[in-house]
Order: C-alpha cells, then structure tokens, then sequence
C-alpha cells in the first residue's frame, strides 16, 4: 500500500528551489516540490508527500487529521514511515 504523509516544510533549499527540507513525524528529507511550482511554498507550510513529491499544499488541521488516521492504520504508516528514512534525494 502507498501513502500519501503530510510534512511541515523545514526550509526551501536555496541551491535548489525545486526541493524543500520537511518534517514528517521526526524524519527530516529533501523533496521534491516541483508539482506546486503554482503555490507559493515557504517554511512552516504543510504538504502532502508521497514517494518524494509534494503533491499538494494541504493546511495544519488537514495534516493532523491525516497523521492522526495514518497512526491509526499501523504498519502501513509504519513502512511508509521506514521507506522516508531510507530515501534521499539528490
């Protein structure tokens, strides 16, 4: 199963504005924002993430709704979780 996990954007990176550093749940990652390059993303934001891409700019209630029903499934969210950590973005 895919999961899309929303991220709280860290930081836009300045050598490549196309990536931003997010915070999902403790794990921190370059991703890549390039399919919201019509929003305007900056620090504090929140994105929906999925396999490295933001895929959409989604507010704070909708990420903690989100989280909240990820933590509920379990091991999906879990491996999801593992798979952000073992990915890099260069």
């Amino acid at each position: 199963m895919c999961l899309g996990i929303p991220g709280e954007v860290i930081e836009i990176l300045t050598d490549r504005p196309d990536l931003a550093r997010v915070d999902v749940s403790g794990v921190k990652r370059a991703i890549n924002i390039g399919l919201l390059a019509e929003e305007e993303i900056k620090p504090g934001d929140w994105v929906l993430i999925h396999v490295g891409f933001a895929l959409s700019k989604i507010d704070e209630a909708e990420a903690k709704a989100a989280m909240e029903f990820l933590e509920g499934i379990g091991k999906a969210y879990e491996d999801e979780l593992a798979a952000l950590r073992d990915s890099q973005i260069v």
